[in-house]
């Protein structure tokens, strides 16, 4: 019994062991990926796996479940039946289905191929091209198909959908509906399906000049700002002067009015009042032709000038606002023609904040105006605003057009001139400006000190006018004017007309005169005295030639200021021939203190070792070097309104007068040095020594040369009002005559000189008496020989 127990105990283990070890197997088989195929589903059994097609996918072999690998699944969605409807094909697709009806049917709605099971394909009524009229669409549905009228259209029987052959499809007249479909001051025009709208005469819209269904932009149509008649472009004074040609018989005026008409056209044409269309480019181009015109009636009698420059300013305004009006909103537009620069602007945003200014800028000139005084300051909306600048029109509105008393009144003043381009300002809104505007003009020459400036604005009656405007801000480069009204605006630079005294004029030339012989004299006594010949007079003869070129220079080109270029020329050479005789006098400066310094050593050679392969390149190169900086940095500071100098704006003048008083310091400093040097010296040694003697001169000679070309700058820094006239007395007197106390100091001053002098009388009074004395001998012997001859006869 124990036996038979045991042996069922060992059978049912084995069971179940084994049984264990192939359900484990079979879970395992389906952990692998490639146990079935595509689109299947893999199921363990205890003995072995099966493989189960998933819903909308069918095996290959027709069985439901399967083991077979090479069996796959493939999809069949339409094996259903009622997965497409009837007239249909179903059609698999990876994922999916979808329908098509067959030919000669189409879905009762929505478009091929679909999937909707709530489509039917019907028969094609719309086939037939005849099926629907013109103008319309033919649509199928579930039983039949109708006809709709395309947009813009309508159905003669004023049903929306008709199957009816006879029924037609009309044009809507949209712009018989009201409200009008374009909005206000606006015209409709009627196209067949649709329509434009196109501003009414009068108006205009930024945004272009018409519009239609479909079109991105809008038309918003504002009121043009100017009317454009021919009251206003050709008034009373046009017909008076133009009408009638043979009343003047001038042909630069039939010339000018001839402009004129075609320009006026061209306006009339821009602001939509012409039978063509004109751009903006033309008006210009004509305005062009109508300022050379202009140019050339400044040959004529001031009554012709103004009434043509008048008439000018007038057409541009009308242009420039035409401009602002097509100008794209809230956005400059800058228009340059040959002869002017206009800057436009139309305001569309009601003055979107509160103080709101315009900046309007035409090349280097500039104007600035409330918003409000733009759109309107009781009832704020839309406006434009231009601002022009004219290249040379300042040329022929000259000083023949300026009222010295009116402008600047009792003033003494010398020259007054257009300092200035001509701007115009003007906006859309008539009548007084609620608030003033400024305008920022750039000089054409710059502005002295002692220079005044007025702000003007042109009169309809020909004349620069005051009236409203005053001056704001001023510096040498630029004016802000301020003013209650718009026109056409310059300014006017009026030179203080502070004219030398005659005894200062008197006083220069003379002066001059005399230094430049007296330096002539010093040149040729430094190259043709042998017996002074040295280091020092080859450096008093480098000082003299730069002085004698210097002070030349001056005399005959420092006035001249009618060319820039040449000016600041002049200026430079001025800037570098006076510095080199600084610099030379430095040399000289150097030169005693190495001798005296050297008599301590009782070694006098090492000062006439003073090397010339150092001393010339070191007295005209520091010089071009400094000129070299300081036209690299502001070339602009040579040369000014009245005399062809340094400017002194900006402190340029401290580029001359930086090393001038540097080497005026230094040769002081070397002076004393020497000075010490020198009593040390007289309390030790004999005072008859010819070399301490020599030293001694020297001295003096150089501290003399010192106080002469340094006094006078050294006047000029000290200068104050309280003296400024003994000032200006004691500059000129020195100034004028350096040349003379040079020719003083190291010639009639120098023994060695002076015996030269001498010997040089001496030959030349020899000469004269051995060709007298010649001349007596001649006359003796021509006495005897006519005598002789006359016995003989």
């Amino acid at each position: 019994m124990k036996q038979l127990i045991s042996l069922l105990l060992g059978f049912c283990w084995l069971i179940c062991f084994k049984g264990t070890q192939c359900f484990i197997s079979a879970s395992n088989r389906c952990d692998d990926p490639s146990a079935c195929p595509k689109h299947a589903m893999c199921t363990s059994t205890i003995q072995s796996h099966y493989c189960t097609c998933r819903p909308g996918f069918v095996s290959t072999s027709g069985d439901p479940d399967f083991t077979d690998p090479t069996v796959q699944c493939k999809d069949d969605s339409c094996m259903n039946s009622s997965t497409c409807p009837d007239l249909a094909t179903c059609q698999n697709i990876p994922g999916g289905y979808h329908c098509t009806c067959k030919d000669g049917f189409v879905p009762s709605f929505g478009a091929e191929p679909f999937t909707d099971p709530r489509v039917e394909c019907v028969v094609d009524g719309c086939w037939n091209s005849s099926s629907c009229p013109a103008f319309a669409i033919c649509e199928n549905f579930s039983g039949g198909h109708h006809c709709t009228c395309k947009q813009g259209f309508s159905s003669s029987s004023e049903e929306h959908h008709f199957t009816n052959p006879t029924v037609k499809c009309v044009d809507i007249d949209e712009c018989s509906q009201v409200p009008s479909v374009c909005g206000p001051h606006s015209i409709c025009i009627n196209t067949l399906g649709s329509f434009t709208c196109q501003c009414s005469p009068g108006y205009s819209s930024s945004s272009g000049t018409s519009w239609k269904p479909g079109d991105s932009h809008t038309l918003n149509c504002t009121e043009n700002l100017f009317i454009c008649q021919p009251g206003i472009l050709q008034g009373d004074d046009f017909k008076s002067r133009c009408s009638n040609t043979t009343q003047h018989g001038n042909q630069k005026s039939n010339r000018f009015c001839t402009i004129l008409n075609q320009t006026t056209k061209h306006l009339e044409s821009a602001c939509g009042n012409g039978n063509q269309s004109v751009s903006l480019e033309e008006v210009f181009t004509s305005l062009d032709s109508l300022f050379n015109a202009t140019a050339q009636q400044s040959t004529e009698s001031k009554e012709e000038v103004t009434w043509a420059a008048t008439t000018f300013l007038q057409r541009v305004e009308l242009a420039a606002l035409e401009a602002a009006q097509k100008s794209p909103e809230n956005k400059p537009q800058t228009i340059i023609a040959k002869t002017m620069t206009i800057a436009a602007l139309r305001v569309m945003d009601n003055c979107s904040r509160a103080g709101k200014m315009i900046e309007l800028n035409a090349q280097s000139d500039s104007m600035s105006i409330d918003c409000t005084t733009v759109v309107g300051a009781s009832e704020p909306g839309s406006g434009a605003v231009a601002f022009i600048s004219y290249a040379t029109l300042e040329s022929i509105l000259n000083n023949n057009f300026i009222d010295q008393q009116n402008l600047i009144g009792d003033d003494k003043l010398g020259t007054i001139t257009l300092n200035s381009k001509v701007v115009s300002g003007i906006t859309g809104k008539p009548g007084p400006l609620s608030k003033p505007f400024n305008f920022t003009l750039k000089h054409k020459q710059r502005k002295e000190m002692e220079d005044k400036i007025v702000c003007v604005f042109w009169n309809l009656t020909g004349t620069w006018s005051t009236e409203g405007c005053r001056l704001l801000l001023v510096n040498s480069t630029h004016t802000t004017c301020n003013c209650n009204h718009l026109s056409s605006f310059a300014i006017l630079m009026a030179s203080h007309a502070i004219k030398e005294s005659d005894p200062l004029t008197i006083i220069t030339y003379v002066g001059l005169t005399l230094s430049l012989l007296c330096l002539f004299l010093a040149i040729l006594t430094f190259l043709l005295c042998h017996s002074i010949r040295n280091v020092s007079t080859s450096l008093h003869l480098q000082l003299c030639l730069c002085l004698f070129l210097a002070d030349l220079l001056f005399f005959t080109t420092v006035d001249r200021v009618t060319n820039k270029v040449a000016c600041a020329v002049i200026a430079g050479l001025l800037h570098y021939l006076f510095l080199a005789c600084f610099t030379w006098m430095f040399l000289e400066g150097l030169h005693l203190f190495l001798t005296v310094r050297n008599l301590k050593v009782v070694n006098y050679t090492s000062a006439s070792r003073f090397k010339k392969r150092f001393m010339y390149p070191f007295g005209y190169g520091f010089p071009a070097l400094v000129v070299a900086i300081s036209a690299a940095v502001n070339h602009k500071g040579y040369g000014t309104s009245k005399h062809c100098w340094l400017t002194i704006e900006g402190g340029f003048i401290w580029s001359f007068l930086g090393p001038v008083c540097f080497i005026i310091v230094m040769n002081l400093a070397f002076f004393i040095t020497t000075l010490w040097i020198l009593r040390d010296k007289i309390s030790s040694l004999n005072t008859d020594v010819s070399t301490l003697k020599n030293t001694r001169l020297l001295t003096f000679k150089a501290i003399a040369q010192l106080f002469i070309l340094g006094c006078t700058w050294s006047l000029g820094l000290l200068q104050t009002k309280a003296a400024a006239m003994v000032m200006a007395y004691l500059f000129t007197i020195i100034n004028s005559l350096q040349g003379a106390f040079i020719f003083l100091v190291h010639c009639l001053l120098n023994q060695q000189v002076r015996e030269e002098y001498k010997r040089w009388i001496r030959r030349i009074e020899t000469s004269r008496t051995k060709s007298q004395t010649s001349g007596l001998s001649m006359s003796a012997v021509t006495v005897t020989t006519r005598t002789e001859w006359e016995k003989s006869s």
